[in-house]
């Protein structure tokens, strides 16, 4: 599974004065969205941190298209364009109904306790399709 989605309710205390959805949360609707995928395809990332492994972000860029607002209901999709050795890619599209609100991209390297580059495991690559795990 390379692509997951999910919906999310902007919740009051995630909105700034305005009613907008702060601009920061879209960035915990993103990591959930990782999260989420992960899990998907039969990831943990708990059990990789217990085991010695993290996914820390190198680079992060949002580029917000229009506002979402209090109590809309949205609909995250998650991708996973690249994974190398070391560093995994995804791509977030954040859809209220049909309306596309905003693209992010996220890049994390796999490092260890002592923040050391590993290569990714193998729990976080994208199985061919129609693979049996």
């Amino acid at each position: 599974m390379v692509e997951h989605e999910l919906q999310i309710r902007v919740r009051y205390s995630e909105t700034d004065a305005m009613g907008f959805l702060h601009h920061a949360n879209y960035f915990v609707y993103f990591e959930l969205g990782r999260t989420e995928l992960l899990r998907a395809q039969g990831g943990n990332y708990r059990q990789m941190e217990e085991s010695g492994l993290f996914m820390v972000v190198v680079s992060l860029e949002c580029k917000y298209k229009k506002p979402a607002r209090y109590d809309d209901l949205l609909r995250l999709q998650t991708r996973i364009q690249r994974v190398s050795a070391a560093k995994i890619v995804h791509e977030y599209r954040l859809f209220r109904d049909q309306e596309l609100l905003c693209v992010a991209e996220s890049t994390l390297a796999c490092i260890d306790r002592l923040g050391n580059v590993q290569r990714i495991p193998d729990a976080l690559r994208p199985q061919p399709e129609g693979s049996q795990d």
